[in-house]
């Protein structure tokens, strides 16, 4: 049975509905439904703060065990985020750092902790496409779900910002270096490549969302007030029932759902050879050149799926390569509510520098496709252009302020600046 619980649910102008469904155990499962099909359900900032707001509710209710989160439609869950508005904020020529990107970029940031920390099951149904904002809110959900219709990619490269949205956390934990490949070249992915790449853990055909919450209504709940144990008891059910879902799935005749196979799994010694060939000097050389990768594997080489990456690389913004590059190695040993406080302080510079703004010109408003990028790759790796490389990483805000300022300890602050990952602008 499903009730609804939010007073706005019911319109269709909500951009976030909220429903709830009782289970045989007398439990409550939350759903949240992202409401945008128009724009992909690009994520917003008041989307951002409805769902933090309702996350809030049902973790104080102990009648809730479980989350699940979709997009409407059947086109994407979350094609990023609603970076039109963001542009029109760059075109006025704000004040460092921009006020809409500290609202966007805090309020998303904002939601991925809660999301990362959160005291249940939050279960993501990540049919159609994921791509940045998306992939942000995908990487936080405990339990995720793919179909046969998945895609997704961190495509930033193509408008000059960079793999953002927790992405220099996320991509850090794919084997192989994969992570860094998706990052630089904005490949394209599928379910089975979510699933090799730690981003997803079942598959089932796009068709079965229903059987999904009838498989968890009817599970054997407990109560979830905050201790550990019942903390864990809730993800074991979760993943039991989501485990036996998919077993039945696999044994069903589903002859019309094709699940692809992964091409990261195919290629990842190809895309590992690539990723460790050198620095960023190397690793470009070769993506700017066939035969160099055909040296490594032709069948890598050649696939149409790495033609495809290689395309959207050698267009893409030779600025945020270097900041993906130089993110992957420089975060990797940090903690989440690190990370995010220094993906914070380089979209808020990016928000304020010319080729993010020039990029959404170029594939989203004028849709001409021919972006004027600010520096070459030569150039972001000269003396001078290292020093606008590392600039991304100031604080932007004034002296000792930062919007997620009480996240991090001195000491989580100190090793920050240690590492030369944040600091102080000089006035």
């Amino acid at each position: 049975m499903s009730d609804n619980i939010a007073s706005t649910a019911a319109s269709t102008e909500a951009s976030v509905l909220f429903a709830t469904h009782t289970t045989q155990s007398g439990h409550v499962i939350g759903e949240m439904t992202l409401n945008s099909p128009k724009s992909l359900n690009a994520l917003s900032i008041d989307m951002c703060q409805l769902m933090s707001a309702k996350l809030t509710q049902w973790q104080n209710d102990s009648k809730v065990v479980a989350v699940l989160l979709r997009g409407s439609g059947d086109k994407a869950f979350c094609a990023g985020g609603d970076i039109r508005k963001l542009y029109d904020s760059m075109l006025d020529n704000p004040p460092m750092p921009n006020p809409y990107a500290t609202d966007f970029f805090g309020s998303e940031y904002a939601l991925y902790r809660q999301m990362h920390f959160y005291g249940k099951p939050i279960i993501l149904w990540g049919n159609g496409i994921i791509m940045g904002g998306g992939m942000g809110l995908m990487a936080a959900c405990s339990h995720r779900i793919v179909t046969e219709t998945t895609k997704f990619a961190m495509p930033e490269i193509s408008i000059g910002l960079f793999p953002d949205a927790s992405g220099s956390w996320f991509l850090q934990r794919m084997p192989a270096k994969t992570g860094l490949f998706l990052g630089l070249t904005g490949a394209l992915c599928n379910g089975s490549d979510a699933k090799f790449a730690s981003l997803a853990e079942y598959a089932l055909p796009s068709s079965q969302y229903q059987q999904v919450i009838d498989t968890l209504a009817a599970a054997a709940w407990e109560d979830a007030p905050a201790s550990s144990a019942l903390y864990s008891q809730a993800h074991r059910v979760a993943h039991h029932s989501l485990a036996e879902l998919e077993r039945s799935a696999n044994a069903a005749d589903n002859a019309d759902v094709v699940f692809k196979p992964s091409k990261l799994a195919e290629h990842w010694a190809s895309i590992q050879t690539l990723m460790v060939s050198g620095g960023l000097t190397e690793i470009d050389a070769r993506l700017q050149d066939d035969a160099a990768l055909a040296e490594i594997d032709p069948n890598f080489a050649e696939d149409s799926w790495t033609q495809r990456a290689l395309a959207t690389y050698r267009a893409g913004c030779p600025v945020t390569a270097a900041l993906t590059y130089e993110l992957f190695h420089r975060v990797k040993d940090l903690s989440l509510e690190q990370i995010l406080y220094v993906e914070a302080n380089v979209a808020v510079h990016c928000a304020n520098n010319p080729d993010f703004k020039e990029g959404v010109r170029a594939l989203l408003i004028d849709k001409d496709k021919n972006p004027k990028w600010s520096r070459t790759l030569q150039h972001c790796l000269s003396q001078e252009g290292r020093a606008y490389i590392n600039s991304h990483f100031d604080n932007p805000y004034p002296k000792g302020e930062h919007i997620f300022q009480e996240w991090l300890s001195f000491e989580c602050k100190g090793s920050l600046m240690a590492q030369n990952l944040t600091h102080e602008a000089q006035s």
